[in-house]
């Protein structure tokens, strides 16, 4: 098993010395053979992840790292991109590698692909082809170069798009000249728990037994209060690499338990960012020997759930006047409570309980500074008279794109009657 260090500019391997014999090679002699290059090319190395490498059992040093980063630039115009899609489940990410015969700056230079639906539970065997569209690219972390992720939707062959794939109709919402018009920008905190591989069980606690109660784990420092850093650090350069717009990262409160923060981000790139940081996390985790999970509740009892807590903000709330326009936002939002809860995440109900700074499930409310809300509103915000609101009701396993199209469909395209924005407002105490 391979282990993730820091990142670094130069490869170091921990040699040892071997003794000579007909069926062992030395690392000299073998880096010679893979690594020997023309004195007339000169070959950059680019930062990438260090890798500890495993030995076999005669002592010989697996040379696959040397193979895994090969820089293949000086010798072929051809790069790799990796097509990632959302599985069956509507939250399993999946991904294949083709061969394109140059580099690439735009989605719409890259072919579409197919595959198997039935594996995926996206479709019948008997008729079993799903296309994948293109439709963001961002650099590939893992293998460099001019190499390539890309973040597709999924579609019939007569182009219909399938029933998982969530992203189409948020790119109708967001094309709709309303919205963008106002320039609707998100931050997306993504939570998130590390657990150990064969027990699932999470990070740093003790097998079948509990850690110290909450309290000196969130952005907490030390062996026994931070599990897991080395990954979230790996995820954050991975992500800055990749053109992602993470913004941040921490220590969540329940020990094993990590958050990053995307944005700004505009209309449905929010979803683009989101799912693609999914997807290097994933990896990353996979290389660790460590298991991710999106669980919104993943140990019961006193402790602090996951969620997905998305920042939202129009031109018209972020300009002069902008409170009263958050506050029809929220009047709106308590209006369409259901419809949000319904497509905010699977499980929620396990973390929308009222506590752990969290709303109850069944009630809609709204505060400023409190995040035992529905909606929170930040102290700057109202003290400035402008500026966003914080969702608090997704969990860690939404879907970006249902989330944000949402928030823009409920503030900007829906209209309540006249009776229920008068019932709702004096319910919440709002005057808009």
């Amino acid at each position: 098993m391979a282990q993730i260090l820091a990142p670094s500019v130069q490869w170091q391997l921990r040699t040892k010395q071997t003794s000579m014999s007909a069926s062992s090679i030395t690392s000299k002699m073998w880096s010679s053979l893979l690594l020997k290059q023309s004195s007339k090319v000169a070959v950059k190395s680019s930062a990438k992840f260090r890798v500890l490498a495993l030995k076999s059992d005669g002592s010989t040093i697996n040379r696959m790292e040397d193979l895994l980063n090969l820089d293949v630039t000086p010798y072929t115009d051809k790069i790799i991109a990796e097509y990632i899609w959302i599985g069956g489940s509507g939250i399993d990410l999946r991904s294949k590698s083709r061969t394109i015969s140059k580099p690439v700056e735009h989605p719409s230079e890259l072919p579409k692909w197919n595959y198997d639906g039935s594996s995926t539970g996206q479709a019948p065997g008997e008729d079993s082809e799903v296309i994948l569209y293109p439709q963001a690219i961002f650099k590939d972390p893992f293998r460099g170069g001019n190499n390539i992720l890309v973040i597709c939707d999924t579609y019939t062959p007569a182009g219909e798009p399938i029933p998982t794939n969530k992203r189409h109709r948020a790119a109708e919402i967001f094309s709709n000249k309303k919205v963008v018009d106002e320039i609707p920008w998100y931050g997306i905190e993504q939570e998130y728990t590390l657990l150990q591989t064969n027990v699932k069980w999470p990070l740093g606690w003790p097998v079948g037994a509990y850690p110290g109660p909450q309290g000196p784990y969130y952005c907490g420092v030390g062996a026994d209060k931070s599990f897991g850093r080395d990954i979230s650090d790996a995820h954050y350069k991975a992500c800055l690499y990749a053109g992602i717009n993470i913004s941040g990262t921490n220590g969540e409160v329940m020990p094993g338990q990590w958050e990053y923060q995307v944005g700004p981000s505009v209309g449905i790139e929010a979803g683009d960012h989101i799912w693609c940081s999914r997807y290097i996390l994933e990896r990353i985790t996979e290389q660790a020997g460590v298991v991710l999970t999106l669980d919104p509740k993943p140990i019961e009892g006193d402790w602090n759930g996951a969620g997905c807590h998305t920042n939202y903000s129009t031109k018209s709330m972020r300009e002069e006047g902008g409170f009263d326009v958050i506050k029809k936002a929220i009047l709106n939002l308590s209006l369409r409570h259901n419809e949000h809860i319904s497509a905010y995440g699977e499980g929620n109900e396990r973390r929308l309980t009222g506590k752990h700074e969290t709303a109850s499930i069944n009630t809609f409310s709204w505060g400023v500074a409190n995040r035992g809300c529905s909606i929170r509103v930040g102290r700057d915000t109202e003290k400035q008279g402008k500026g966003y609101l914080e969702d608090r009701r997704p969990a860690s396993n939404m879907d970006p794109y249902i989330v944000t199209s949402l928030l823009a469909e409920t503030t900007l395209l829906w209209e309540p009657t006249l009776e229920a924005e008068a019932l709702a407002a004096q319910k919440l105490s709002l005057k808009v």
